[in-house]
C-alpha cells in the first residue's frame, strides 16, 4: 500500500464520472433548458478519432460545442463519440475522457479543468482539477465567447 492517498487521480475519476454521467443523462434525454457544453480534448491523444483535415485544422487541441445541431452522442465508459456539423459537413469524433482538457456548461457558470504539470505526460492527466471559467471560456478555437463570472469554491466552504 502506498504512503500517500493520490488525490489528485481520485478527483480526476470523479471529475471524469461526472462528465460521463452529464453526456449520458443528454444522450438519453437530449440538453434540458439551455443548457450547453464547451470540451475541449488533446487532439493529440492515441485513442482520439478525428476526421484528418480537422486533426490537420487542430493539431494539439479542439473545442467543440455541443448545443444547437449534434446526432449520434454516444456515451461509454472511456469516451463518447458525436457527429457535429463543420460548415455543413457532418463529421463523427471520438473522445476518451482521458483527452478532456476542460469541460464547461457556460449556461449555468459550471467548469472543470484537467491540469497536467509539466512533468507528465498529456495521458497522464494526474494533477488535481480545479474550476476556471474566465480561462475555459477563452479558447481560440471559439468564435463567440459567452460571458460568465469565475466560480470560485471558496464561497461553499465553511
Amino acid at each position: 500500500m502506498s504512503e500517500m492517498i493520490d488525490y489528485g487521480t481520485l478527483m480526476h475519476k470523479a471529475m471524469r464520472s461526472l462528465v460521463r454521467r452529464v453526456l449520458s443523462d443528454v444522450a438519453q434525454d437530449g440538453l434540458p433548458g439551455a443548457h450547453h457544453f464547451f470540451i475541449t480534448f488533446d487532439t493529440q491523444h492515441p485513442d482520439v478519432q478525428i476526421a484528418d483535415w480537422l486533426h490537420d485544422r487542430y493539431p494539439e487541441e479542439m473545442t467543440i460545442v455541443i448545443q444547437h445541431w449534434f446526432d449520434a452522442l454516444e456515451v461509454t465508459e472511456d469516451g463518447f463519440s458525436v457527429t457535429l456539423n463543420f460548415g455543413d459537413a457532418p463529421e463523427n469524433l471520438r473522445v476518451p475522457y482521458d483527452s478532456i482538457k476542460t469541460f464547461v456548461d457556460p449556461s449555468v457558470e459550471f467548469g472543470l479543468r484537467f491540469e497536467v504539470s509539466e512533468d507528465d505526460s498529456v495521458q497522464d492527466f494526474e494533477a488535481p482539477v480545479s474550476v476556471d471559467l474566465e480561462k475555459a471560456l477563452k479558447e481560440p478555437s471559439q468564435k463567440t465567447k459567452p460571458e460568465a463570472d469565475i466560480v470560485s469554491l471558496d464561497q461553499f466552504r465553511k
